[in-house]
């Protein structure tokens, strides 16, 4: 860890640590589409503080988890109240994303919700675009819950077993999201390959006649 990063983690409050990994998480999911908020640094510098004893593992761990919960579940409901209607009231920028978001929807269906909380981009986009989509929430709130509580343990694991080694294991998980985005992208591919051949009119045999 840097001097400077290590200066303002000491001056901070345990309190205040748990605030952030909490905060942090929910904000990004929750901003409809037009705010980029490191949560995942959050959670991992988290734990590494509670390598060094500052906050407790488990505590950070449920923090960040809850936030995830609850930033997920904020931005699916403001996609849902407001429906198709919402991206008329986003930037170009941010209606491109939620079309690109609704599409890996209609395709990988809840699987996206679990494989989105791994990479920045899908962490802010799906959970508006699940709500615009009408995907029962029901069915959100549990793959919500699974993805956003194992991304939190183990986000939290990683800074605590790195400690100050932290700028390693951030790119390690830039890594891990970069895969599991090429993952969605080969399986999308591989769907649409699959549709396009199903579709395909057969060719007439021979009149027997």
């Amino acid at each position: 860890m840097s001097d400077f990063v290590q200066q303002v983690a000491d001056a901070v409050p345990g309190w205040a640590v748990l605030l952030g990994v909490f905060a942090l998480p929910a904000v990004e999911a929750s901003t409809l589409l037009g705010l980029v908020v490191p949560g995942e640094v959050a959670v991992l510098l988290g734990g590494v503080l509670a390598a060094q004893g500052r906050v407790g593992l488990p505590a950070v761990m449920g923090a960040a988890a809850a936030g995830a919960v609850v930033g997920d579940s904020v931005g699916y409901a403001l996609g849902s109240r407001l429906g198709p209607g919402l991206r008329a009231r986003v930037s170009a920028r941010a209606r491109h994303r939620l079309d690109r978001g609704l599409g890996v929807l209609r395709r990988r269906g809840g699987g996206a919700v679990l494989i989105g909380r791994w990479t920045a981009f899908l962490r802010a986009v799906i959970p508006a675009a699940t709500g615009v989509s009408g995907y029962p929430y029901a069915r959100f709130a549990v793959l919500n819950v699974t993805g956003g509580t194992v991304w939190a343990v183990a986000v939290a694991a990683i800074g605590f077993l790195t400690g100050s080694a932290y700028h390693q294991a951030e790119r390690y998980l830039g890594l891990v999201g970069a895969a599991c985005l090429l993952a969605l992208v080969v399986g999308l591919l591989v769907g649409h390959a699959g549709h396009r051949h199903s579709r395909r009119p057969e060719r007439p045999g021979p009149d027997p006649a």
